[in-house]
């Protein structure tokens, strides 16, 4: 049996994701793992695919738009707090946040994330804000 963990949402960021987000990474466990994304307002990410990882994302406050691509499915979904949706893997996805406060979300990773070369960065939707 594994030990119990917690923890409290880091206060700063612990890392950049590989689309520009804000990370502060949380738990987790074999089967996956939980991260916090933030992205400041104004800004838009950078379109990635995930090479081996589903993710599951409920976004906590702000709002925005997030893009998905996979199999010739195109769709934008309008995101705020509240919202839950799927990243299966090999999805290309961008997103972008459109109101005066940042917009976050809680991911969860299946399997855990592997390190930062399982995102392919690929051509997006909207050109991106954040820094390369």
């Amino acid at each position: 049996m594994e030990h119990f963990t917690s923890m409290w949402l880091p206060a700063e960021r612990t890392s950049v994701a590989p689309d520009g987000s804000d990370v502060r990474v949380l738990l987790g466990v074999a089967g996956g793992g939980m991260a916090h994304f933030e992205l400041a307002p104004g800004q838009t990410s950078t379109a990635v695919q995930h090479r081996t990882v589903d993710e599951i994302w409920y976004f906590l406050s702000g709002r925005g738009e997030m893009w998905r691509e996979h199999d010739g499915t195109d769709e934008i979904t309008e995101v705020s707090a509240g919202l839950c949706l799927t990243i299966p893997m090999g999805t290309r996805f961008q997103f972008r946040s459109l109101g005066r406060e940042p917009l976050s979300a809680i991911g969860v990773t299946m399997p855990p994330w592997p390190g930062d070369s399982e995102a392919i960065k690929v051509a997006g939707r909207w050109e991106p804000t954040v820094p390369a």
